[in-house]
């Protein structure tokens, strides 16, 4: 697609600068540097973009030791993690809800600025920022998550400006994962295939999508688990566009794939329902108004993809 970059989370063209990361320390006290802040995976906005503080302020006391160099823009950026700070009346439900809309201030920043869940707010952030929070809160993740050696099994260190984890022990040297993820746009005729997964909000439906598998290419994982999930065998595909997927750690491939057969049988294990929608229905459900189908999320690729079917946009 002539507009595949457009995508939420891609396309900024944010310098990374790769070659400075063994040099990042060194960058910290620049004069320049900006640091983001994030809680949980979720970045602290204010006025609807992303807060950049210098290292020396004083909301940075709640950080973790190891701060994300993420690159180059205008002067160095960094990402602080303060998930260790406990903020008062914390809504744990609110936390572990699908879509959190919950908020939470620290009280050495502004009353207006705010730690906001990510999904929520995605669509709405400059090209900049929202590259800049889905890379860091990714590489947050991978952090938490990969702590002790794979090799060993012993505490690993942060280092490279946070793009490398090194064990002390047995000189392993561990990097940031990405998971490839397919997300399928597969018609026929006037119509999409469309699923839910089990747990969603009433009435959300989705593109169908999956993990691809080792020694698999991107095609033959559409295609199987199109076929696993809704028992519908899929002909043709087509790579469309891609993006970044920080939830926690995917690279989403869109795909167009034309089914060759009809009839929908599900694997309950998988997904709860699927279904044919036809552009009618699609084009209904965008403007709020179809009976049982909500709009797909605004900034998730399959939003994108469906947009830009009923646009005939997809070339």
């Amino acid at each position: 697609m002539k507009i595949a970059e457009t995508v939420t989370f891609g396309g900024s063209g944010l310098d990374r600068a790769a070659h400075l990361r063994a040099k990042a320390p060194d960058l910290l006290t620049d004069s320049a540097t900006q640091v983001l802040l994030l809680w949980r995976g979720k970045p602290m906005l204010q006025a609807g973009t992303l807060v950049r503080v210098p290292y020396d302020h004083p909301v940075l006391q709640d950080a973790s030791r190891g701060l994300i160099f993420l690159g180059l823009d205008e002067g160095p950026v960094f990402a602080a993690d303060l998930s260790s700070w406990t903020p008062k009346d914390v809504d744990a439900e609110a936390l572990n809800s699908f879509a959190d809309a919950s908020e939470q201030h620290h009280p050495a920043m502004p009353s207006d600025a705010a730690f906001v869940e990510l999904r929520t707010v995605m669509s709405s952030l400059s090209a900049r920022d929202a590259e800049l929070a889905a890379t860091a809160r990714a590489v947050f993740g991978w952090h938490r998550s990969h702590r002790f050696c794979a090799l060993c099994g012993n505490e690993s260190e942060f280092a490279m400006g946070g793009w490398q984890r090194d064990c002390p022990s047995c000189g392993g040297h561990h990097f940031p994962r990405t998971d490839p993820v397919v997300i399928m746009l597969i018609t026929r005729g006037n119509a999409v295939l469309m699923g839910r997964s089990p747990g969603w909000p009433d009435g959300m439906y989705s593109l169908l999508a999956g993990f691809v598998e080792p020694g698999e290419t991107i095609e033959a994982a559409v295609r199987r688990e199109v076929l696993e999930e809704a028992g519908i065998q899929v002909g043709p595909v087509r790579y469309l566009a891609s993006q970044p997927w920080p939830f926690p750690s995917s690279l989403m491939s869109g795909c167009a794939g034309e089914a060759t057969s009809e009839e929908i049988t599900i694997d309950p294990a998988e997904i709860e329902d699927a279904r044919w929608v036809t552009r009618e229905e699609i084009a209904l459900s965008f403007t709020g108004h179809h009976p049982d189908i909500l709009p797909a999320r605004k900034g998730a690729i399959a939003r994108f993809l469906l947009e830009n079917w009923l646009a005939d946009r997809l070339d």
